[in-house]
């Protein structure tokens, strides 16, 4: 009976402490998160001349950008203009 509970309690328990960390990531974002995340991508796409030549993980993250979710999109556009040594626009 002991075991069962604990299989009852870690299956319970697993979706609220997820729940809470999705909750929590989205409320760290702020307005310039989301300028600068433009900015981001504004940079990568000034580089290639009006288009952006990207591959899927570039594409997700200006999704995510375009989406309002700048939080994982950040890193991944700033390492893409680090790779192809574009200075990274100022963070305000």
């Amino acid at each position: 009976m002991t075991k069962m509970r604990v299989a009852l309690l870690g299956a319970v328990a697993a979706p609220i402490v997820a729940a809470c960390f999705a909750t929590t990531s989205h409320a760290q974002d702020t307005p310039t998160d989301h300028a600068y995340c433009h900015a981001l991508v504004s940079a990568l796409r000034e580089w290639g001349g009006g288009f952006l030549p990207v591959g899927n993980a570039t594409a997700v993250a200006i999704a995510q950008c375009d989406e309002g979710d700048p939080g994982p999109a950040i890193p991944v556009l700033e390492q893409q203009l680090r790779d192809k040594d574009i200075t990274l626009p100022p963070r305000t």
